[in-house]
């Protein structure tokens, strides 16, 4: 097989443009008839016989951000694996809304067939792995919900399908007993801890490589959720200083930092993805004035499209080096990928960006989808280390600036997918 040119920038941005601008192979649309709920599965291809991709719930979502959401998972394929489209669920409706779980039922049971025969998904954006996706799926019929997968994409014969799928049920749900990768041994599954482990780890390598350390580092999080929660405590156990969190409740300001103990108490108190503290302060104060607190590290873990130009200009002149995007499409740009907010930051300061910072979970799938993968905590949690560190490695040896890491690394993957 031909080994892939180099794209140059501006060949990156042309390809780019056709990706983007490519019909998505498959539009499932759902309308529920009890709630006036809408929903979509946008299957941007079928490459390699499958497509994955999670699912997400919030109001105001629409079709374009489901179908931003997919072509971004089959750029982050190109670095987790396995080698499939890129695909996404999402249903616009109101979490909160005590209707929820009726919803999320009647939804999987529409969408069984895709997930029987070759789209896997998962837990997203208001949507739990563990206790909504797999139970739900399962009263359907589904061993799991990766099965798709494992029928389209690796055409497993019975019986090496009953076994992808028991390494897929225990990797992901198994409890984390390793003290060094959880904060409570026994509380917290791998699928609740290693989004953002590889979050964390995204830092940690990008350091490594291209020098530096992460301890004292001053860090911003955006984003109290699984993903926010624990790349910010990994990040502490590490010796970063946690200085800001601003989440859609409120936020804690911290000039001086916060302890490893403090950020560990913060995880253990969070309720509904949402920070809880006495001394919480009022989000358009916190909004107002984090911004300018002064870190090193910004790690953007919320919904997708909140960060702003004027946001992104005021946490460099404050001394940015690093944003690490624990969230899809972090940056408040019409285009789905690389808009000129992206770009602008990717021109500042080193952004590493989603399809490699927040692969964890994607990994893991693949990880678990290997025959005889060691289904201990230190070998799920190194692999996952491991594909951050070579994402970040092959990036660097093409482009070894601190700056335009985040086009650098498009241009990479864009040369495994044209």
């Amino acid at each position: 097989m031909m080994e892939a040119k180099p794209l140059a920038a501006t060949g990156m941005r042309e390809a780019l443009r056709r990706f983007e601008e490519k019909t998505p192979e498959i539009v499932f649309e759902w309308n529920d008839q009890p709630t006036g709920a809408r929903g979509w599965v946008v299957i941007n291809s079928l490459r390699g016989g499958a497509a994955g991709g999670g699912t997400r719930i919030r109001k105001g979502l629409d079709r374009r951000e489901v179908e931003s959401l997919a072509k971004t998972m089959e750029v982050k394929f190109t670095v987790s694996g396995p080698s499939i489209g890129g695909a996404k669920s999402g249903i616009d409706f109101d979490p909160a809304d005590p209707r929820k779980k009726e919803v999320l039922d009647r939804w999987f049971k529409a969408v069984i067939p895709l997930l029987k025969n070759y789209y896997g998904t998962g837990g997203d954006l208001n949507v739990d792995e563990l206790h909504e996706v797999i139970p739900i799926t399962e009263q359907y019929g589904l061993w799991h919900p990766q099965e798709g997968v494992v029928r389209g994409h690796l055409g497993a014969n019975q019986g090496a399908s009953v076994r992808i799928v028991g390494q897929l049920r225990t990797g992901v749900s198994k409890l984390v007993e390793d003290p060094q990768f959880t904060p409570v041994i026994g509380r917290y599954a791998v699928a609740d801890m290693i989004t953002g482990w590889g979050v964390a780890e995204s830092v940690r390598h990008h350091y490594r490589i291209y020098g530096g350390k992460v301890k004292a580092k001053r860090v911003i999080v955006q984003g109290w959720g699984n993903v926010a929660s624990a790349a910010a405590y990994y990040l502490a156990q590490q010796g970063a200083s946690i200085v800001g969190i601003i989440d859609r409740a409120g936020g804690l300001m911290r000039p001086d930092g916060c302890s490893a103990e403090e950020v560990k108490d913060l995880f253990l108190q969070k309720s509904a993805n949402t920070l809880r503290s006495a001394d919480i302060l009022p989000f358009a104060e916190v909004n107002e004035k984090i911004w300018d607190m002064g870190a090193q590290v910004f790690l953007p873990c919320a919904a997708s499209r909140l960060v702003t130009k004027d946001q992104v200009d005021r946490l460099c002149q404050a001394g940015l080096e690093t944003i690490a995007s624990g969230a899809n499409v972090p940056f408040a740009d019409p285009e789905i990928f690389y808009g000129p907010i992206a770009e602008y930051a990717d021109e500042c300061v080193s952004v590493i960006p989603d399809f490699i910072a927040n692969c964890g979970m994607a990994r893991v799938f693949a990880y678990c989808m290997q025959e005889g993968a060691a289904l201990t905590d230190q070998a799920i949690f190194q692999d996952v280390s491991d594909t951050m560190a070579r994402a970040l490695d092959k990036t660097h040896s093409r482009h070894p600036q601190r700056t335009h890491l985040t086009r650098t690394g498009f241009q990479i993957a864009l040369e495994q997918l044209t």
